[in-house]
């Protein structure tokens, strides 16, 4: 392929698609007009739109005024017009919100609580998009205090003189309860150990009176806390408490799991001071004492403190002032030095804490990672070591934190500034197998513009197959809850030598995704691509006279039903898709099918159990061939125990795939037999499936055998990315197809 060609291709289509087309005459506004205000005078709608009578008018200027006379919440729909020379402003206000209720809450303290939290206050404006947030962020806080159940439904009424009145009505429901904890990662200690470190508590009939039993998210937080420090006494100088999450097991139950990365263990090593020169070194003796005595210890935060609280102590005896450390700490291997740069200063007490800069990172998150808190007293070596606490998190290109006075005479103040890194991600994959192997490159800004805009570029290779995409993705397209996405492809798969033809792909999709009704999720989308197939010289010559080049556009429409319960080792519910390509402009005109359900279930515990029916269909609506790149075949996870692609009708050599496919898969995963091997599951599998319909020669062997398979599959998640075995044993086939017993893939990200 060329490539050359392809990327001229693409940036072209980015041009015409992405890039707005302003008006090639601009004109002159003479008048404004406007209609529908009964509230917000002209004045002020003329001057929310930042237009003037004199301008020139261009679809770009025509569009800020749309954005911002939408940004001031002021309107529910607003129209611009372009009438002659007279620019028509047509506005529809939104509804004054005269009061808020939330009924179901009977605490005072939750629903003062719950006030504060919402965006939408009294004697605002109403709006739909802020009102849907207010009752996501109600369910969010109910769920951090334990109620994790919580429904929540927003009741709006409308009020003489176009007023509202809106109503969250509460269903709290039972408190989420703590079935279980769990610790995965590298353990070094026992999880009984590691339980009774925590506050929070697995839940048990007699403890009726314990809230520690309830799922709470401020109690995670101290919890990750306590582990934290407990590794860090330990030498765990950089552990790392990745992430904690509940994985829900019933109705009302849950399995909360800690993630811990110990890393190595690290030991003291030189421990030095270094004291201004007028201060008496025998003052700091049996400092130095202590030193000696620490080295080839196990690291310990504890200790360290036990370092500056003796240095505090020196400086009351000594009456000093009050001493301030600059600590520097260096790593060599696994073993730690530490320097303490000792300074007279006056003793002072942290008043405020500020934080600055964190757009996106929650202040809470931040806070949790302080060793320094307010109240507490001011220490140099504590703020130090908080901001590299901070850039450990890995959120932040820099962090910088600065002292202020205080109020009082003895009280300081932390500025404590951040500035997040870039939103852009780049990622590159490999995968191999016994199929061969794959790599992958892609791109990835997930805030383009500071507009919230998605835009990703992917491109992946393999033996047979080159694929590239750049896309480009509004997910709350004009505030609402639809996605919009424009997505250029190029694609060339090369199969000549398995089934006899070679094709490039070049085009575009632009569609919508959005949630019509709960969980049940809507996508209408079209794409168009030019395309060239060619076939070599021992092809059929029904295969060769599909020779050619071709254009074709088709839209499609995606039903998903998800009643998973997690998207993450799913244990309970089931998913159900449907997706129908309808062609509109095409030299075969191929319609297709494909229907997906996988239903989940929990045999015992831990235990993961799914059932999969697959369908799909491609055939031609005028009678015609479909041609050879638009026939289906089956995916090795969908059956294993064949060669992919190798299965189905077989013209000559080469396997040309078939008008249907479909395929049952059943698995259900394995007790784990040895501990410490949370990172393993292994499973069995039982696979039916079928490949059948040659619409262009009926003469070709197509067998209506049933495929079908039983085998043991593994997966480890290793350092190096996921490793995936299976074992298989056919238990039918048809004469034609070939075999593949054993298979591995591994994959990596990096």
């Amino acid at each position: 392929m060329n490539k050359l060609k392809v990327i001229k291709f693409l940036s072209t289509l980015l041009i015409i698609f992405i890039i707005p087309i302003s008006f090639s005459n601009a004109k002159i506004i003479k008048n404004i007009i406007i209609n529908g205000n009964d509230r917000i005078s002209n004045e002020a709608i003329i001057m929310f739109s930042e237009i003037k009578v004199g301008e020139n008018i261009s679809s770009n200027i025509l569009n800020n005024i749309l954005k911002n006379l939408y940004e001031t919440n002021f309107f529910s729909d607003v129209s611009v017009k372009l009438k002659d020379e007279n620019l028509v402003i047509s506005v529809a206000e939104s509804p004054i919100i005269e009061k808020i209720v939330f009924e179901g809450i009977k605490a005072n303290k939750i629903e003062d609580a719950l006030y504060d939290i919402v965006k939408l206050k009294s004697r605002s404006s109403y709006n739909d998009f802020l009102a849907a947030n207010d009752r996501n962020l109600i369910r969010l806080f109910l769920q951090n205090i334990g109620y994790y159940f919580a429904e929540v439904s927003t009741v709006v009424e409308n009020l003489d003189d176009n007023l509202v009145k809106i109503s969250h009505v509460v269903e709290l429901g039972s408190k989420a309860k703590i079935k279980k904890i769990s610790f995965i990662g590298n353990k070094i200690f026992k999880d009984s150990k590691l339980k009774s470190l925590i506050a929070s508590e697995e839940y048990k009939f007699w403890k009726f009176i314990s809230g520690k039993k309830y799922l709470n998210q401020q109690t995670i937080n101290l919890d990750q806390r306590l582990l934290k420090n407990f590794y860090l006494n330990k030498g765990y100088y950089n552990v790392q408490i990745n992430t904690s999450f509940a994985k829900l097991i019933n109705e009302q139950e849950f399995e909360l799991i800690f993630n811990i990365n110990p890393n190595k263990k690290i030991f003291f090593d030189n421990l030095s001071i270094s004291i201004p020169t007028d201060f008496d070194s025998n003052n700091f003796s049996e400092l130095n004492k202590l030193f000696k005595d620490l080295k080839g210890e196990p690291y310990s935060i504890n200790t360290v403190n036990k370092i500056l609280n003796k240095l505090d102590f020196v400086t009351l005896n000594q009456e000093y002032k009050s001493i301030e450390a600059n600590i520097e700490e260096t790593i060599v291997d696994n073993k730690l030095n530490i320097l303490f740069n000792i300074e007279e200063t006056e003793k002072f007490f942290v008043e405020k804490i500020n934080i600055f800069g964190n757009n996106i990172t929650r202040e809470s998150v931040i806070r949790n990672n302080l060793d320094i808190d307010e109240g507490d007293p001011y220490n140099k070596i504590l703020q130090k070591k908080s901001e590299n606490n901070l850039k450990s998190l890995g959120f932040f290109k820099n962090v910088s934190s600065k002292v202020a006075d205080g109020k009082n005479d003895n009280s300081k103040i932390i500025n404590i500034e951040v500035e997040e890194k870039p939103t852009g991600e780049i990622s590159a994959g490999a995968g191999f197998g016994t199929s061969g192997g794959t790599f992958e490159f892609g791109i990835k800004e997930n805030n383009y513009l500071g507009k919230g805009l998605s835009v990703k570029a992917i491109a992946s290779v393999n033996s047979e197959s080159f694929k590239g995409s750049l896309g480009i993705t509004n997910p709350n397209y004009k505030n609402s809850d639809k996605s919009l996405y424009v997505k250029l492809n190029a694609i060339e798969i090369d199969r000549i030598k398995t089934n006899g033809y070679k094709t490039n792909k070049t085009g575009f999709d632009i569609g919508t995704n959005f949630e019509y009704y709960e969980d049940f999720y809507l996508g209408v989308s079209t794409r168009s691509f030019y395309e060239k197939i060619e076939t070599d010289a021992t092809a059929s010559a029904r295969q060769q006279s599909q020779e050619g080049n071709y254009w074709d556009t088709f839209v499609a429409a995606n039903f998903d039903y998800d009643k998973r319960n997690q998207k993450f080792k799913t244990d309970s519910g089931f998913r159900s898709t449907y997706n129908l390509d309808l062609p509109l402009i095409s030299d075969t005109y191929t319609l297709t099918n494909t229907y997906n359900f996988k239903k989940y279930s929990s045999l015992y515990e831990n235990n993961i159990t799914s059932l999969s029916f697959f369908f799909e269909s491609a055939n031609s609506i005028d009678g015609e061939d479909i041609k050879l790149s638009e026939r289906l075949f089956l995916s090795s996870r969908k059956l294993r125990g064949f060669e992919r692609g190798k299965v189905g009708p077989k013209d000559g050599n080469d396997f040309i795939g078939g008008n249907y496919a479909t395929a049952i898969n059943a698995n259900t995963t394995l007790p784990v037999l040895f501990e410490n091997s949370e990172n393993i599951d292994a499973s069995i599998f039982f696979d039916v499936a079928n490949i059948w319909g040659v619409d262009y020669d009926s003469s070709i062997a197509d067998s209506d055998k049933i495929r079908s398979a039983i085998g043991i599959g593994i997966n480890w998640f290793t350092p190096l990315g996921p490793l995936n075995f299976s074992l298989s044993e056919t238990l039918s086939k048809a004469d034609t197809d070939i075999e593949e017993s054993f298979r591995f893939n591994l994959g990596t990200t990096f």
